[in-house]
């Protein structure tokens, strides 16, 4: 799981990947909000509903997440267990609002009288929210509460970390390719496919990507020059 050959560290790419997710958030918002009218839970104009997913889904789930990945890197001199407890939290989040943002996506569906789960994009929605959550039960019960002992915690550790960027780099995907259905539903629609708001969600998408990219780096990437194993820096006991 570690990067040290590249001769790199990871704060740079914790800079990188703050900045990123800062424009992309503020990017998910614009569409929704100034392009596609803005949020709602309950509304005559069901679009009002779905606006609540991308919006959820961004920033509650995959950003949320990501802060989640970073946080060892982010604040290397972090106490321990305050940086565990902290990883665990933002995960515990994350999770509840992406199953509540896959709840807005299903609301407006059926308010809408469109069929569910049709897509690759809601059959991995579905799918990563649930090895999303069945990585932080195993997470909990492992690390945390009631914890296990730490030569069972040790050989864990580097498949948890490894099964957890898995999970994530699929949450990327499977949010690509709800960028892609979208757009591609508007402009089926009627939308300018050379428009402000078509330029604007596929410039989103690239920025989720570089996003995530910087993420996947600073997770595998060394804090500093004498922990060049990545991860395994954390203490297990």
């Amino acid at each position: 799981m570690a990067a040290a050959g590249l001769g790199v560290k990871a704060a740079p790419f914790t800079y990188a990947a703050h900045a990123l997710a800062a424009a992309a958030a503020v990017l998910v918002l614009v569409w929704c909000v100034h392009f596609r009218g803005g949020l709602a839970l309950e509304a005559q104009n069901k679009n009002l509903i779905f606006n609540v997913h991308p919006v959820l889904m961004l920033i509650g789930y995959i950003i949320l997440g990501s802060e989640a990945i970073m946080i060892y890197k982010v604040f290397p001199k972090l106490n321990h267990d305050t940086a565990k407890l902290t990883h665990l939290i933002l995960h515990a989040i994350a999770t509840v609002l992406g199953a509540f943002g896959i709840y807005c996506a299903f609301k407006f569906h059926n308010d809408s009288g469109i069929a569910n789960l049709y897509s690759l994009h809601s059959w991995l929605g579905i799918g990563t929210i649930s090895l999303y959550g069945i990585q932080w039960v195993f997470g909990f019960v492992t690390f945390f509460f009631p914890g296990k002992a730490p030569s069972v915690r040790r050989r864990a550790l580097p498949w948890h970390a490894l099964f957890g960027l898995f999970v994530y780099v699929l949450a990327l995907a499977t949010a690509e390719l709800g960028f892609l259905e979208k757009l591609t539903f508007l402009e089926s629609g009627g939308l300018d496919k050379y428009g402000a708001e078509a330029f604007l969600v596929n410039f989103t998408a690239l920025v989720v990507v570089l996003f995530g990219a910087s993420v996947v780096i600073t997770a595998v990437t060394p804090a500093h020059d004498e922990a060049p194993q990545g991860y395994e820096q954390i203490p297990v006991n």
